[in-house]
């Protein structure tokens, strides 16, 4: 196994097979995330948070967008069980020691997106012999950089005075879902001879 995409072709394409499997595991992620914002969304906004989670949602939409177009698809049969696995994985979890129901869900959205944002970087699996012009290498580019600017928002949520008398049960449901997280995001690698590195992961 390596560390990064390849054996590239001649013109420093990443293989289709591996631009199929990672952009499939991001577009699950991302589009779970772009359906729980919508569905977290009320129908007015009332609040600074809640103009925030507007536009997480477009931006996460965007991100599916820019991967089913910029992706290089071939068949992979082994995408249906896979799938089926990662979207278990993004259901919503009991947080442990919170009663506020009203703050549950968003806790959970939030430790889900941290975990998604801070866990997964596709740009740093790319080679520097990598086709820069190349769609999927732009797209995965982008999509780290996008994914530090929403980094910042669920990091001051879950850090804000609101949260704070709840501090350790936030903790362990971000540790849980970070620990999730990186296991799929590994496997999914693994299965097209990708090495995950510690680099890869944080």
């Amino acid at each position: 196994m390596s560390g990064f995409f390849g054996p590239l072709d001649s013109e420093g394409r990443v293989p289709p097979s591996q631009q199929t499997r990672v952009a499939a595991f991001l577009i699950s992620a991302h589009g779970a995330l772009a359906r729980q914002f919508a569905f977290t969304l009320p129908m007015k906004l009332g609040s600074a948070w809640q103009t925030e989670l507007n536009a997480q949602f477009y931006r996460e939409a965007e991100i599916v967008s820019l991967l089913m177009r910029a992706t290089a698809w071939v068949p992979d049969l082994a995408l249906g069980y896979m799938a089926a696995a990662w979207e278990t994985a993004w259901l919503p979890v009991p947080a442990e020691g919170i009663a506020d129901r009203s703050l549950t869900g968003a806790i959970h959205l939030a430790t889900l997106a941290h975990a998604i944002h801070a866990g997964i970087r596709p740009a740093a699996l790319l080679p520097v012999n990598a086709r820069a012009d190349d769609p999927f290498v732009t797209a995965l580019r982008r999509i780290e950089f996008e994914n530090g600017r929403l980094l910042q928002a669920q990091i001051l949520f879950l850090k804000g005075p609101e949260l704070m008398p709840l501090r350790d049960a936030v903790s362990a449901a971000l540790e849980t879902r970070h620990a999730a997280v990186r296991r799929l995001w590994r496997e999914a690698l693994q299965s097209v001879g990708i090495a995950v590195t510690n680099d890869a992961e944080r």
